[in-house]
């Protein structure tokens, strides 16, 4: 869904970095796969077809955070301010 994101933080060699992967249009989403010793991070299109992808050795991985996107409010409902 788009506003799907995934932060990554890796460490690089002492200073740590971040990534992230979103769901940039409409009906795209964001899928993290491991596979042999790698994590795959893909923003993917609703036929599955992979838009971008990132690759990272998950030995270098500190972090991942998946940050699904806010879902729409039902009609007639406001937010309770705090």
């Amino acid at each position: 869904m788009k506003g799907d994101r995934v932060e990554i933080v890796i460490d690089a060699g002492g200073t740590p970095r971040t990534y992230e992967v979103i769901a940039t249009k409409a009906g795209r989403r964001v899928e993290v796969a491991n596979r042999r010793g790698l994590v795959e991070v893909s923003e993917v299109t609703r036929s599955g077809t992979a838009v971008r992808t990132a690759r990272f050795m998950s030995s270098r991985i500190l972090a991942l955070v998946e940050h699904p996107a806010d879902q729409p409010r039902p009609a007639g409902q406001r937010k309770s301010a705090a």
